[in-house]
């Protein structure tokens, strides 16, 4: 039996802040349900018709049918990052959240790190990413410095102009930097953040980030797709968040437009084959979430919204469609990180009954135990599948 699985986070895409919200600072934080309210609704239908209606207030228009199930997940790991996010998705739940550096990194671990490399650096502060090439990119085009900066993420991104420092660089000394942040220090990621522009007022970000993250600590359930001859592609920055690890191929995607075409075409090559095709949708969180710009935002949801009968017409009969997130980034608060929250969970197939409330379940893992179970692997240490509830054997 050709059992496949698309799996798409929609990245930063929360439903509502969790229970310990207030130990991050995120009381209040609604991703989606803030939208909604600030902008006096928004109008998802197809997202609303799996079910997106009935775990958020949309304040729109019902759907007239509910085709998929529903639920939200709570994450049981500490921390609100990618990495921590997408690592309880495929069956890791973290003891303890990685360090983050909310007054910038030690100066001894820069200083090693300056002398590394070859050159000093600016920055070592938190800072959004936009602004901070604004303040510090002409002195970087001048110098030759790379940027260094970090956010309430467990994260060391270092901007660097693509023209006049170089893109493999840039790769290179985040490679070098990956290197030094183990132990102690070992943050979730380490992220090249290329830009181009001519002054301050010109600066922009380009296509070409990557993300140089830690190694999963134990097997995932990417891992044993792989060992058991599934198919395992990887779309977007799914290759970064993992290290590759568990993976038979990879697409590295410019955008979520690009993201969902890369989407329909795995679709196509590989139906009739049993494996996974796990996808993740950043423009939400890069371009929208962290610069709080909430119609931004609502647009890229009516942009996904829009393919979802498409995605679904693609969907052979022993297909199943699961939409999720990895954490929340609530673009109408005051903050620009991401936000402690609930995420979606949205389930679809043809053979799958409809309309049923999955309840809030207690982990993101609960993704991974499901696999399992579609593909007959052995029990997943961690999480409840909910494949019965949706009427699969």
């Amino acid at each position: 039996m050709a059992r496949r699985v698309i799996l798409i986070v929609l990245d930063s895409v929360g439903v509502g802040e969790l229970p310990d919200a207030h130990l991050y600072n995120d009381q209040g934080s609604n991703t989606v349900g803030n939208l909604a309210r600030v902008l006096g609704g928004l109008v998802l239908p197809n997202l609303s018709s799996l079910g997106l209606q009935r775990i958020v207030d949309l304040k729109s228009a019902e759907p007239q049918k509910i085709t998929g199930s529903y639920g939200k997940m709570a994450e049981r790991s500490p921390g609100k990052d990618t990495t921590t996010g997408h690592w309880e998705l495929s069956g890791i739940i973290l003891a303890r959240a990685f360090p983050v550096y909310p007054q910038g990194f030690p100066p001894a671990l820069i200083r090693e790190f300056e002398r590394q490399i070859g050159c000093r650096t600016l920055g070592n502060i938190p800072a959004s990413g936009t602004e901070i090439i604004k303040q510090m990119g002409e002195e970087h085009i001048k110098t030759g410095c790379p940027i260094v900066y970090t956010s309430a993420d467990s994260v060391l991104q270092i901007a660097a102009h693509e023209k006049y420092f170089g893109l493999e660089k840039l790769y290179r000394i985040c490679q070098v930097a990956r290197q030094l942040l183990t132990g102690e220090y070992a943050v979730g990621r380490v992220i090249a953040r290329p830009f181009l522009g001519e002054s301050s007022g010109t600066f922009q970000r380009t296509a070409n980030r990557r993300d140089f993250s830690l190694k999963p600590p134990q097997p995932t359930i990417l891992d044993k797709l792989k060992e058991n001859n599934y198919f395992v592609l990887g779309i977007g920055k799914i290759e970064d968040i993992f290290t590759g690890q568990g993976l038979t191929a990879s697409v590295h995607i410019k955008n979520n437009a690009d993201g969902l075409r890369e989407i329909m075409t795995g679709m196509e090559k590989t139906r009739g084959k049993p494996g996974l095709i796990f996808a993740n949708l950043v423009d939400f969180d890069m371009l929208y979430g962290h610069r709080n710009d909430s119609r931004g935002y609502a647009a890229a949801l009516q942009e996904v919204d829009a393919q979802i009968p498409a995605i679904c017409g693609q969907l052979a009969p022993e297909d199943l469609l699961i939409i999720t997130a990895d954490h929340g980034c609530d673009p109408t608060t005051a903050s620009t990180d991401h936000s402690r929250e609930y995420v979606p969970l949205l389930v679809y197939g043809q053979k799958c009954r409809a309309g049923v409330d999955l309840g809030i379940r207690a982990t993101f893992a609960d993704v991974a135990q499901s696999l399992a179970a579609y593909f007959g692997l052995p029990s997943w240490p961690q999480g409840e599948s909910f494949l019965a509830e949706i009427g699969v054997v």
